[in-house]
């Protein structure tokens, strides 16, 4: 994931509960990282893509991260698809973010390799690959790991975990209100093009200004038909009742663009806000400004 994650706890009565389910919240990113992580080949990530045409058993972690991108996957008509490791990896995407470490790329990925070649037995609880790919599950495990994070933090009602912007908001802030959530203009860095109030849920963003090619020329958000950078939109903050799922669909309404993308939101009952290149924005009907 590479990121950095923040957590905070309000107005609890017992401190040393929090300090220990904080722990134990953070000890998830961690956990998760390292199982789902496309760059390290000792991650168990990368050791069942390793074994093309082998049914391998894996974990309930990277099972349960597979299946729910391939869910996806599909519901989106592959706009959102986790075999496009090896085309970001050829494009430059082969830098671990937090760490600057250049993983080893791959051969020239092949154009016609899609979230169908990659078939899951729920009763042996086995994932196979059935040919050469790389998995890039990143969205889908900070999401997984805000989420899991979150119910750990259950007890406590009030609090914030913020992965890197993506942010699950359990009940109120210190004011006892929701919790008030500013998204980035994406053409002006330090100015907000919305605020919105939020309580009990996630929020992620996608954007085309983050993680670029090292010219600038391209982002990470690649199309999967394609190959290259997604052009419709420049922004996609999704709301929903989990971050696994607001993270993974604001990728894919990315790739859909504004029309299409905000339906694929209004199919899944979530709410959203996607900008234009051309700061056109186009919104679900029950997302909530703040005032």
């Amino acid at each position: 994931m590479g990121t950095l994650v923040t957590i905070h706890v309000v107005g609890n009565g017992n401190e040393a509960g929090a300090d220990a389910a904080i722990d134990r919240a953070f000890g998830w990113f961690h956990e998760i990282e390292a199982r789902c992580s496309r760059f390290s080949e000792r991650s168990e990530l990368m050791q069942l893509t390793a074994q093309t045409g082998v049914a391998a058993p894996a974990s309930p972690i990277v099972y349960e991260a597979v299946q729910f991108a391939l869910m996806v996957a599909d519901i989106s008509g592959g706009a959102f698809d986790p075999t496009v490791g090896r085309r970001m990896e050829a494009r430059g995407f082969n830098r671990e973010h937090r760490t600057g470490q250049v993983v080893r790329t791959a051969s020239t990925p092949d154009e016609d390799v899609s979230y169908r070649d990659v078939l899951l037995d729920p009763d042996r609880r086995t994932i196979t690959i059935r040919r050469p790919l790389t998995l890039d599950l990143g969205a889908v495990a900070k999401g997984l790991a805000i989420d899991t994070a979150a119910r750990e933090l259950d007890s406590f009602t009030d609090f914030a975990i913020d992965a890197g912007g993506d942010l699950y908001l359990g009940g109120s802030n210190e004011q006892g209100d929701p919790w008030r959530v500013g998204i980035r203009h994406p053409r002006n860095e330090h100015e907000l093009i919305a605020s919105l109030r939020v309580s009990n849920q996630a929020v992620c963003t996608s954007g085309d200004y983050e993680r670029r090619t090292p010219g600038g020329d391209s982002h990470h958000i690649l199309d999967p038909h394609t190959g290259a950078s997604a052009q419709a939109a420049a922004s996609v903050t999704v709301v929903a009742a989990g971050a696994m799922l607001a993270d993974a669909l604001a990728t894919a309404a990315f790739v859909l663009g504004p029309e299409e993308g905000i339906q694929l939101l209004n199919r899944m009952g979530v709410e959203g806000l996607i900008v234009t290149p051309d700061l056109e924005r186009f919104e679900t009907r029950g997302l909530c400004y703040a005032a």
